[in-house]
């Protein structure tokens, strides 16, 4: 199989068509964003880890016997998918107060939240992603009440696979988004990727950030980070 035409950029991967009509390849790119791709940074390497570790968590969702669109990564920067249509909406899980939440309530970061906190968000650049719940999302035909409740629920078990996985590895999990689509056969699936660019990693020994914070606060260089959740993710056969 080989990749064809490109069919669209984001703001952390190109999406090509390939000589299956099923499927599609996803390049990574060396390019680390932030508010909505406001901030905008080159950064070499980026897009190698962002792959590999992306690859590494949906074969655990996969092991684990939960449905994704991950087909398999044939290049160092590259995944095939399944083809299938994304809803356009974000599932955030929450499981420690943190960024938006810690400031919107006003509550300490870290802070466990229990149960778990779930938050849907319109996914629009134009409109900065905001917020939105069950009802808006099923009055502007987003989603219906049975597609939200398997989200929640598909979101539910992802969360409980992850959480297990970066705790053995001294890792918490302090919150994530997940994007969903449809494959041809209606199947509801987790898209899109799973990699610190879109979950808040937090070193359980020394507190220290292990995610895409690095970035948005200027903490310092972002590769040696994301090579260290790759490099605990491969000492352990993930």
């Amino acid at each position: 199989m080989t990749k064809t035409e490109l069919l669209t950029t984001g703001k952390a991967k190109q999406v090509f068509a390939t000589t299956d009509p099923d499927t599609l390849w996803l390049e990574y790119l060396d390019q680390a964003t932030a508010l909505n791709g406001k901030k905008k940074v080159a950064i070499a390497g980026k897009g190698t880890l962002n792959l590999q570790i992306s690859s590494r968590l949906f074969e655990a969702l996969v092991a684990a016997g939960l449905p994704t669109h991950y087909v398999g990564s044939p290049t160092a920067t590259s995944m095939l998918v399944r083809k299938c249509t994304m809803i356009r909406l974000e599932a955030v899980v929450r499981n420690q107060a943190a960024g938006s939440f810690a400031k919107k309530f006003g509550v300490a970061a870290g802070q466990l939240l229990t149960p778990a906190v779930h938050e849907w968000y319109l996914k629009s650049d134009a409109l900065d992603d905001p917020f939105i719940n069950d009802e808006q999302v099923q009055a502007l035909g987003l989603a219906d009440a049975d597609t939200l409740m398997a989200m929640r629920g598909l979101s539910d078990q992802v969360n409980a696979v992850l959480t297990t996985l970066f705790a053995k590895r001294g890792i918490t999990l302090v919150d994530f988004k997940l994007e969903f689509g449809r494959l041809a056969d209606g199947r509801l699936v987790v898209a899109d990727e799973l990699s610190p660019d879109n979950m808040r990693l937090v070193d359980v020994a020394t507190g220290a950030d292990l995610d895409k914070d690095v970035f948005r606060q200027d903490q310092g260089p972002l590769t040696p980070v994301y090579a260290e959740v790759l490099q605990r993710l491969e000492a352990a056969h993930v």
